[in-house]
């Protein structure tokens, strides 16, 4: 008998409803086992790839750790303090810059910026208050990201999750497996196989992506000497992930800098806006059909208002958990919209009935049912002799009594 639909609605809603209520109300407490299972869900193909090559699972996943560590280290000591030490001398310069910016605008266009109007005003006050406030603003945000570097949670139990998750990923894909409902384990299958390779196909892809484009613009941008250039590459490729976002976004920054930095000297300038010029040249040409590709389906629009909805409803952790949930999401929504296109809502047609069970019918020779019939008839009057044989010798027996 099967489980009426309204009844299983019901159910997946019900669990849907406690997962969201569960990140909400234990958010930072299951923050490092979410972004423990993210790490093992990104090396579990590393260590498949490994166990191929003939090493056991566990001393794979030994390697991977070891591996891990190495760069997580070297990239806390060697780029993160750049970083931090490069965007807070910029937005400690930034004042400065649009001041500058300001008194040519206003030297060379004053019919642009006119003394005492709307804009320049504005412009005035922007730069005022850049100066009053980003300092502190900067301050608190690289210290709340060393708290947050530093905290024990995020060093101790994302590492420990990570390895025994990866240890067991593939049991744990077994057992998951097991658990399906029977009757809709094709279609959780396929989708899951749909959302595995959405998601793994835009975190690895563009991952990949934004180190290929972090590492040609930093190093590019501090070799033609531009101030806070490995802070503004890193920044315009992570931001990547955005068509165009990236590139406007550091481009705009960068030449802004170049023109503070080396004005008089047009070939820097010029420099600056070839390097990324060519960066947006080498991602939209070969990065990103040949490691992404379109296969993905994952929209940044549909990313950017995942990250804003659960960053919004479930602070951090919501951001951590969006990319995976934009993924599901845009699975499912593509699922809901193939089904309506073939239900008679969408076609208009009511869908033909369920086809009733077949009648068997066994050929048999000719003379087979009457051949039956009269054993049937020889072994009913065989049982009626016997009866009859055994109530003559009771009473033969009684009546020698």
């Amino acid at each position: 008998m099967h489980v009426p639909v309204r009844k299983q609605l019901i159910w997946w809603g019900a669990a849907a409803v406690a997962l969201l209520v569960t990140m909400w109300l234990l958010g930072q407490a299951i923050l490092p086992f979410i972004l423990g299972a993210g790490l093992a869900y990104l090396l579990d193909p590393l260590a498949d790839r490994l166990e191929r090559a003939g090493l056991s699972r566990t001393m794979a996943v030994v390697v991977i750790t070891i591996g891990a560590l190495l760069i997580f280290v070297a990239v806390i000591l060697l780029i993160v303090p750049v970083l931090i030490r490069q965007a807070t001398a910029l937005i400690d310069t930034a004042p400065e810059m649009m001041a500058q910016a300001h008194g040519f605008v206003a030297a060379r266009f004053p019919e642009l910026l006119p003394e005492g109007g709307t804009i320049g005003t504005a412009l005035s006050d922007l730069g005022k208050a850049m100066g009053d406030q980003w300092s502190n603003v900067a301050q608190t945000l690289m210290s709340s990201l060393g708290g947050v570097i530093s905290a024990v949670a995020i060093l101790v139990i994302v590492p420990v999750v990570a390895f025994y998750l990866l240890l067991d990923w593939d049991r744990m894909v077994d057992q998951i497996d097991r658990l399906l409902p029977r009757e809709h384990a094709p279609v959780l299958r396929r989708l899951a196989s749909e959302i595995d390779k959405a998601l793994s196909g835009f975190l690895r892809g563009q991952g990949l992506v934004i180190l290929i484009l972090g590492t040609w613009y930093s190093i590019a941008l501090m070799f033609v000497g531009l101030p806070f250039g490995f802070f503004i590459g890193i920044m315009a490729a992570v931001l990547s992930f955005i068509p165009y976002v990236g590139v406007l976004i550091g481009g705009v920054t960068a030449i802004g800098v170049a023109l503070f930095s080396f004005w008089g000297d047009p070939l820097w300038i010029g420099a600056v806006i070839a390097i990324f010029a060519i960066g947006q040249v080498v991602e939209g040409n070969y990065l990103q059909p040949k490691i992404v590709g379109g296969h993905v389906g994952l929209h940044p629009v549909w990313l950017l208002l995942a990250l804003s909805v659960f960053g919004a409803l479930f602070g951090f952790v919501g951001m951590v958990a969006a990319v995976p949930l934009a993924a599901a999401l845009g699975v499912l929504a593509r699922f809901a919209i193939e089904r309506y296109r073939d239900s008679a809502l969408y076609t208009g047609q009511t869908p033909p009935a369920d086809p009733s069970p077949p009648i068997l019918v066994e050929l048999a020779p000719r003379g087979t049912v009457a051949a039956d019939l009269r054993d049937a008839q020889l072994k009913v009057d065989r049982a009626r002799a016997r009866a009859e044989i055994e109530t003559q010798r009771e009473d033969l027996e009684r009546g020698r009594n």
